[in-house]
């Protein structure tokens, strides 16, 4: 058993300790990785691992929960204790973390209540998740013979809301679960944000990326002590349209160095790793931003677990602190491949792949998560019976963005806020009676950040209006994660202007890490081996997706690409990643 403590110092088994930690998100490296990312961490010279723990991973569908796999989190703490590492754990209900809605689950939105908040409703839900969370997590911590040194309590809650009766009762819950090494915040340095997110008996902490001393300074003049930043951002994420955002390594690894030389720090991140499936958050001030597949961050290790300049850097610095020679680098696990162009099998329009689907009928349109979806695509459509011609069409509590399509071609494509405006045809579209008008409707990522957090239905919630008069009457159908990585294609003829998937196989014959080039694509999802990878956009900047080799296997690998915008090209499979144009920022 151990036992650690925060005074003036951060205190373990009565010695002082300085924690040198890194994050490392579980949930986006895949199992058989583990091990050599957290080897990486050691070897960089960090003390600690640190990890978010989202909710909607644990708990996707209400009441159904999941432990397993690449969520196997107790395995993942475990693996760090292995290699003699100390964690910290932040299992808030909300992460943030350019993660889908926070780590909130999407189920949440089915229902009236107010978010991150007091509110008896929503505290029912967190309470459920942690009676099945924190049993897992307290045979960890130190005190039980573990290595959890401490855990947080929400995150980042002054920059969202003042609600400290909500703070009281998220660190009541995890007190009564088991849960007994000490609890923390951790804020932006500004004043406000500390006095709305902050609690007595909760050790606060700072994020930032620059200017250590004068962070510093600030958490002296608010009395902090032990200090500490939590998430010292040595990088930044990348949204579709946007540069890849880097850091320079050298201003970095000087501010990295000045808060060692002021308290404990951990590296957000020291590896990114990649938001598999379509967990990619966004952000909206005005405009909506969705983020990438890759999490890359231009941390210290990339994406594919490589070392880069950022790593070396952020080592030296530690040596140079330290009298005890750091572990040598360990061995990749395995080299980078190139497997060439894959093979196209079959294709066929995307909506012939829907017809087996449920089918929810509908008087006006209902969102996603009304009809139990969280993620992907949902269509809508309905016969025009009264039309001779298309003019104008409005749509209501619409996100995020929108493809109308006539008889399964696509007519008009709007996103976020111009789905606030007429679509306007003109000249008019001739219709004749029964043809059918559908909405093919993708949820881009829900926002993780920000004011418009409560605001994340997805698909339609409102009404439909055709030429200035409401339509009533809709059938609705789901393509979510499951169905984007499985669906079965059968050839058939793709019209142009349609929405297509297809099926490629590719040879592996010696397993390698490797990158799936989409660049002669459009926009859409790619599957491999019935794994979702995540999403491409030819607007950039992530040009190339990785694929790491568990998710391979020798002989025969198959992809399904689902591709909305009517240009298609061939996958290639690459050994060398391309995120695109950099566009250096500070954090």
């Amino acid at each position: 058993m151990g036992d650690f403590r925060i005074s003036r110092d951060f205190m373990l088994n009565g010695e002082k300790i300085q924690l040198i930690s890194g994050s490392i998100h579980y949930f986006r490296v895949v199992p058989e990785y583990w091990y050599h990312r957290l080897q990486m961490l050691r070897a960089m010279g960090c003390n600690t691992v640190e990890t978010y723990i989202p909710w909607n991973f644990h708990e996707p569908r209400k009441g159904k929960f999941d432990f397993s796999g690449i969520r196997d989190v107790e395995r993942f703490i475990r693996t760090a204790k292995e290699l003699g590492l100390y964690a910290i754990i932040r299992p808030s209900p909300y992460i943030c973390a350019e993660w889908e809605f926070g780590g909130l689950p999407a189920w949440l939105l089915k229902e009236d209540m107010v978010i991150r908040s007091r509110d008896p409703r929503y505290l029912h839900h967190v309470a459920a998740y942690y009676d099945h969370l924190l049993p897992r997590l307290a045979p960890l911590q130190i005190t039980q013979g573990g290595n959890i040194l401490m855990m947080q309590v929400e995150n980042e809650y002054g920059s969202y809301g003042d609600d400290k009766e909500y703070l009281s009762a998220l660190a009541s819950m995890m007190r009564e679960r088991g849960i007994d090494v000490p609890l923390f915040t951790s804020d932006g340095p500004e004043p406000e944000m500390m006095s709305c997110g902050t609690l007595p008996g909760l050790h606060p902490t700072c994020n930032f990326g620059s200017k250590s001393a004068e962070r510093a300074s600030f958490m002296e003049d608010w009395g902090i002590s032990p200090k500490m930043c939590m998430e010292f951002w040595c990088g930044w994420f990348d949204h579709w349209g946007k540069d890849h955002m880097v850091t320079d390594a050298k201003a970095s690894a000087k501010d990295f160095a000045e808060m060692l030389d002021h308290g404990s720090i951990n590296i957000y991140m020291f590896h990114g790793g990649t938001s598999f499936g379509l967990m990619n958050g966004a952000n909206d001030f005005g405009t909506l931003n969705a983020d990438v597949t890759s999490y890359d961050y231009d941390a210290p290790l990339s994406e594919e677990g490589v070392p880069t300049d950022k790593y070396r850097m952020f080592r030296h610095a530690v040596q140079q602190r330290t009298a005890t020679l750091l572990p040598g680098l360990p061995m990749a696990p395995v080299p980078f491949r190139s497997y060439g162009r894959a093979t196209l099998v079959s294709s066929m329009p995307l909506l012939q792949g829907i017809e087996r689907q449920v089918v929810h009928e509908m008087l006006t349109p209902q969102s996603m998560e009304m009809v139990d979806q969280a993620y992907g695509y949902i269509f809508y459509r309905a016969p025009l019976n009264h039309e001779e011609s298309l003019r104008t069409i409005h749509l209501n509590g619409a996100a995020d963005r929108v493809q109308v399509m006539l008889n399964g071609r696509v007519i008009a494509t709007r996103m976020d806020r111009e789905l606030n405006q007429a679509i306007v045809f003109d000249p008019p579209i001739p219709v004749n009676k029964g043809d059918q008008l559908g909405f093919l409707v993708e949820n881009m990522g829900r926002v993780n950040y920000g004011p418009r957090l409560p605001l994340q239905r997805k698909g339609i919630a409102g009404q439909i209006f055709i030429n200035g008069h409401q339509h009533f009457g809709w059938e609705a159908v789901s393509l979510d994660e499951n169905l984007l990585a499985t669906m079965a294609v059968t050839q058939a003829e793709v019209p142009d202007q349609t929405p297509v998937v297809s099926s490629y196989t590719f040879q592996v014959d010696e397993l390698g890490d490797t990158w799936l080039d989409m660049s002669g694509f459009g926009k859409g999802t790619v599957a491999v081996n019935g794994f979702l990878l995540g999403r491409f956009w030819n607007i950039g900047p992530q040009k190339r997706l990785y694929i790491p080799s568990p998710l391979l296997k020798s002989g025969e690998n198959t992809l399904l690409v689902v591709e909305t915008e009517g240009v298609r090209g061939n996958p290639v499979l690459v050994d060398v990643p391309d995120l695109g144009e950099a566009k250096e920022i500070v954090t």
